[in-house]
């Protein structure tokens, strides 16, 4: 690996905390022995871990762990006995993760049977099975209704269940990051063990190939390299030796980490922490204490179904009251009419669909390269309000590329040149030319000057895979594109000797058979490029080697700094061509001693490298941003190399305060923060913020956090969260799993993503494509609007069932639907008809990215939401007694309640009943604010009095319709004979035509009305439905015939409403009429076509009270095509 010596970007810390500074290591003091083995798995503390052991001395590290090694002939080590290191293990446990605790399925299942709207089914359910050994006679058909009842609550649980289940695997995915085996050295030995069995003080060998088994102090390294991806998602192998260089743990050059992997030389450690205190370990447990909160769909289907199913439960019990006391009903009739209240206001079947169509969805999403593992996930993408994104893997490519080339006194850009290119006056690139002698020679030596090789050869250069570090990769896979012949060109010059990078030289050196005028032997060199520029005396400028001058040296400097300043890595290039009378060809060239020359060399220019965004980025921010979505980056990475980045896709469009001041030509301190709309924030500051600090970083539109912890990234998700963000993470490394587990939405990349980040994300792009993520939200948002045209279709027939069991008890008249004729509306043709909402487009592509998110985020929402958090604490604490409750106090009740299992839940919702019955309830329901949420206003109104009410008066009339033309019952007969209708010695005879009914003739009369009863609601539903289709325009236009499926959703409809009609053995079970007459249908269509044209009215009155607010639109938004467009 090479790097430059000022362009070198540490990796992000973690939350494992340094001392304050010190002036000496050494002044330390070694902690006690119960302080020593503290660092075990058993003594685990559950917050932050101190790390101080790198800077330590070596005696103080012996004394403080108790062990014995050797800096100077590591293999002689004596290490800890094997009696000690015994007593260690069974004093601070095997060096493993602690499993979670792990709730037993079958209670897991009872907590999710007890929710509300389960508990009341069952009990309705239980209440039929009741009447049934009562009286079966009279109430035979309730072995129907009880067993659907019951069945709806069990399939409601265990949709749930199955969700729950899947994300059980995600401790697996930390374990298996972990060796099962590694070499350590006990009693003066070495030995291979089990890596579960290392204990505090172990002397441990690691070579390449090797994954680190714990963490490790080093006392002794040769050309020790580790790859960090593990936990910092950054793929650069970094170096490492007995060395403290740095105050941070992760920076510092002389710990490795578990589970990391040594990709080059070896080196002898000693064991500072195990199990779940080595860094590895606090992210596990970040990742699985945390939990995600529940979807906005979620609860707003969850306090939608509660609400209706306790005003269902109180108006069941009133009436069933009123029945019993003023109408004088049996007790058994009073029951009957109770369920069927309940039945009639509950919209059983919504669970089962809103499940169905976020399937559909997710389905319909996988083949857009987004994989939903929760279903809730698909509408939670459209409702996001601010996106936080990693940089390296998700908005880049991984993968180093070469940006600029600066040889001859001559800028050149290797890749297509835009705007963003322009760095000043004489510092404008021109097209990369290699018929030009000094980039050509640069980039024979970058061919030459390397250990990156190709994995094979036997495919197109660009479908070739790179073995080497990420920069040398970058400049072997670019010269491979551009030199030709370039397989053979490592035969036609061999290396004879190198020199390999190293943090002491900052530069690496090869010499090559290549014959040139002087002799047969070239000298190559790369590195840092000061480094580089203090061992030359010549320059090459375009026409020949010329002295370098003071003039050259600032030439450089602006060169340097254009390109350092885009956050890019840079690397510089010298030679020298060996004369052949001091280094003939076949000259043994040696390192101790050194007989080789070291300075003079001729400079060749500079080349720098970045890992550039993928294809489609730029276009996928601004969409987001134009879609009303705040996107911030959250990266381990560099600032500027963070900020270039973010320029380059749209993240970061106006200036930050630095820039502002620059321009200004004034002081930070002296512009107002109001000028200000962007913002990047350095880690190091990140735990010392203030309240007040994080309101004004979320207060700006453009956001980057650099330097960041896994820690840091969950602080952040919290953070934005607690300002009412419904928050979505991307990201592909372990370090991003706490950050992905507790955001509202994860989301993992499949080809760079590990496990661990795959397991704690709840979607993953399979693709690695971020662009993928904008075909999700468009996917999320259309779900959300099919979603509630759906609700709003499936709560409207509800209210011609309220009425029919209302007026049943209260005109009364003879039961206009039966309970179990509600159910199989419910669960029968609304279920085939509402289903094919889900495969409906978009009225308008364009106007659906162009609607603010459905819950905005303004300071009108924060000083709400802050206002209710506050009522909640309040009651909170005066339910635990104390003063105030805490955050933690908050969390600990949860985890309380949780441990007493579904007791809890039972307990919970009875809670949330009484909340119902308070001021503070129906004061936020009906507080005015921008949020849109599934069930509102408008949907209950046309549900419940406008549309309901259309269908209640179409139903009644096609009613009495039936009894009155097959039966001569007119509807004064039915009033004043309904109480006690078909009932034993209740024979009359009718007032208008003077027919004489029987109890036989009383059940067909009812059993033609309900028939016409069921049968009208379906009618004016279908109407319905293709009213409830447009959410932004009228009901009329091609828009209306695009879904192939709602025409099919009709006819299955409503070919299972005739079977139940039509279908004499259906008649038995559902006490409907096959000899229903057809005429009766014509007063269903007039009640659908007056919904229909009624429509029409209420959209024109609503665009002009209530129109439709789209985002507005952002300056500067670049959305052509990002300009590394090859790849993925």
């Amino acid at each position: 690996m090479v790097e430059p010596e000022q362009n070198q970007s540490p990796q992000p810390s973690l939350d494992v905390k340094s001392p304050l500074p010190q002036k000496n290591p050494s002044d330390h003091p070694p902690s006690a022995k119960k302080e020593d083995h503290a660092a075990g798995n058993k003594a685990a503390p559950k917050k932050d871990i101190r790390v101080t052991e790198h800077l330590l001395s070596f005696d103080q590290i012996k004394e403080k762990l108790g062990t014995s090694f050797n800096g100077d002939k590591p293999p002689e080590s004596a290490g800890l006995t094997s009696a000690e290191a015994a007593k260690r293990l069974e004093t601070n446990g095997p060096n493993m993760l602690t499993p979670p605790k792990k709730v037993h399925p079958l209670v897991q299942f009872l907590k999710l049977l007890a929710g509300l709207f389960n508990l009341l089914l069952i009990a309705a359910g239980i209440a039929s099975y009741i009447l049934v050994i009562i009286d079966y006679a009279d109430n035979y058909q309730n072995t129907y209704l009880g067993a659907i009842l019951i069945a709806v609550a069990l399939m409601n649980a265990l949709i749930e269940f199955a969700q729950q289940r899947k994300s059980a695997a995600l401790l697996e995915s930390f374990l298996s990051m972990i060796p099962s085996k590694c070499k350590v050295i006990r009693d003066g030995k070495q030995y291979q063990i089990d890596a579960k069995d290392l204990v505090l003080g172990d002397v441990v060998y690691v070579n390449m190939g090797d994954k680190v088994p714990a963490d490790l102090v080093l006392f002794y390294a040769s050309d020790l390299k580790v790859d960090n991806s593990s936990l910092t998602g950054e793929a650069e192998p970094q170096e490492r030796n007995k060395k403290s260089n740095h105050e941070n743990p992760l920076e510092t050059a002389n710990l490795v980490f578990n589970s990391t992997l040594v990709v080059n030389g070896d080196g002898y450690g000693v064991v500072i922490r195990t199990g779940d205190n080595t860094v590895i370990g606090q992210i596990a447990s970040l990742t699985a204490n945390e939990k995600r909160r529940e979807s906005p769909l979620t609860t707003e289907i969850d306090h939608f179904v509660k609400f209706i199913a306790s005003i269902a439960g109180v108006f069941a019990v009133v009436f069933f009251i009123i029945a019993l006391t003023v109408k004088k009903v049996t007790i058994s009739s009073a029951i009957n009419f109770a369920i069927g209240t309940f039945v009639s206001f509950v919209p059983e079947g919504l669970p089962a669909t809103v499940t169905m169509l976020l399937t559909i969805a997710a389905k319909r999403m996988a083949a857009r390269q987004v994989l939903v593992k929760d279903l809730t996930g698909v509408e939670t993408l459209g409702a996001i309000t601010l996106l936080a994104t990693d940089k390296t893997g998700t908005l880049t490519r991984n993968q180093m590329t070469v940006t600029y080339v600066w040889s001859g006194l001559k800028l050149m850009s290797a890749q297509p040149i835009t705007p963003l290119d322009e760095g000043g006056e004489g510092l404008k690139p021109v097209p990369l030319d290699l018929n030009e002698a000094g980039p050509n020679e640069v980039f024979h030596m970058a061919a030459l000057c390397t250990r990156a090789k190709f994995a094979s050869t036997d495919v197109p250069v660009q479908e070739r895979q790179v073995i080497g570090d990420a920069t040398e990769s970058g400049l072997f896979r670019m010269a491979s594109q551009k030199l030709p012949d370039f397989d053979t060109i490592g035969n036609r010059f061999p290396k004879v000797f190198e020199i390999p990078f190293n943090s002491t030289n900052k530069w690496a050196m090869t010499f090559h058979k290549k014959r040139h005028s002087a002799g047969g032997l070239m000298l190559y060199i790369k590195g840092a490029p000061e480094r580089i520029l203090q061992l030359c005396t010549t320059i090459y400028d375009g026409t020949g080697v010329v002295p370098l001058n003071e003039g050259h040296k600032q030439k450089f400097e602006e060169v340097y700094t254009f390109m350092a300043s885009k956050g890019h890595r840079v690397l510089a290039f010298g030679a020298l061509a060996l004369p052949g009378d001091q280094y003939p060809d076949d000259y043994a060239f040696t390192k101790d001693p050194v007989n080789f020359p070291v300075k003079d060399f001729t400079f060749y220019g500079l080349v720098s490298l970045e890992d550039p965004p993928k294809h489609g980025v730029r276009e996928a921010v601004g969409h987001c941003r134009a879609a009303g979505i705040k996107v911030m980056m959250v990266t381990g990475d560099h600032p500027l190399t963070a900020e270039a980045i973010g320029r380059k896709i749209n993240l970061m469009l106006t200036d930050t305060k630095a820039l502002v001041a620059k321009k200004r030509g004034c002081a930070e301190s002296q512009v107002p923060e109001s000028d200000v709309r962007a913002i990047v924030i350095h880690g190091d500051m990140i735990d010392d913020l203030t309240d007040a600090e994080w309101e004004n970083i979320f207060s700006k539109e453009e956001i980057i956090f650099a330097r960041t912890s896994p820690k840091h990234k969950l602080q952040i998700v919290k953070r934005a969260q607690a300002r009412g963000h419904i928050v979505g993470v991307t990201g592909d490394g372990v370090n991003d799993s706490p950050a992905l587990k507790k955001a509202d939405l994860g989301i993992a990349m499949n080809q760079s993503g590990s496990d661990v980040s795959k397991e704690a994300a709840a979607m993953i792009l399979m693709d690695d494509n971020f662009a993928s993520t904008v075909a999700g939200i468009e996917e999320g948002r259309l779900i959300f609007q099919n979603l509630k045209k759906c609700v709003q279709y499936t709560v409207t027939h509800t209210m011609p069932e309220v009425w029919a069991n209302l007026f049943y008890i209260i005109v009364p008249l003879p039961l206009p639907l039966q309970s179990v004729q509600i159910l199989v509306v419910d669960l029968g043709f609304e279920l085939f008809i509402s289903l094919s909402y889900a495969y409906d487009t978009s009225e308008n592509q364009s106007s659906l990215m162009k609607l603010y998110p459905r819950k905005p985020v303004n300071e009108t929402s924060v000083e709400r939401l802050r206002r209710r958090q506050a009522l909640d604490r309040e009651e909170r604490a005066a339910r635990l007694g104390t003063s105030a409750a805490t955050e933690v106090e908050e969390a600990e009740e949860g985890h309380r309640e949780e441990e007493m299992g579904f007791g809890a839940v039972i307990g919970r919702n009875v809670n949330k009943i009484t909340r119902l019955f308070k001021k503070r309830f129906w004061s936020e329901l009906l507080e005015k604010t921008d949020d849109e949420v599934l069930v509102d206003g408008d949907v209950l109104s046309w549900a419940y009095l406008e549309a309901g009410t259309i269908e209640t008066i179409g139903c009644f009339c096609a009613f009495f319709f039936a009894m009155w033309y097959h039966t001569g019952v007119v509807p004064y007969d039915a009033v004043a004979n309904g109480a006690s209708w078909g009932l034993s010695g209740n024979e009359f005879n009718s007032t208008v035509s003077g027919r004489y009914f029987d109890v036989q003739a009383q059940v067909d009369a009812a059993s033609f009305g309900q028939s016409g009863f069921y049968l009208a609601l379906m009618i004016q539903q279908c109407f319905n439905y293709f009213v409830c289709k447009v959410r932004l325009g009228y009901p009329i236009g091609p828009f209306m015939f695009s879904n192939k499926y709602a025409f099919f959703g009709v006819l299955v409809g409503a070919a299972f409403t005739m079977a139940i009609v039509y279908i004499p053995p259906f008649n038995v079970a559902f006490g409907t009429n096959y000899k229903l007459t057809p005429y009766s249908w014509l007063v269903a269509l007039g009640g659908g076509i007056i919904i229909y044209l009624y429509s029409f009215l209420r959209i024109t009155v609503k665009r002009i009270f209530s129109p439709i607010k789209y985002s507005q639109e952002i300056q500067g938004l670049q959305m052509y095509a990002t300009r590394f467009s090859f790849g993925r």
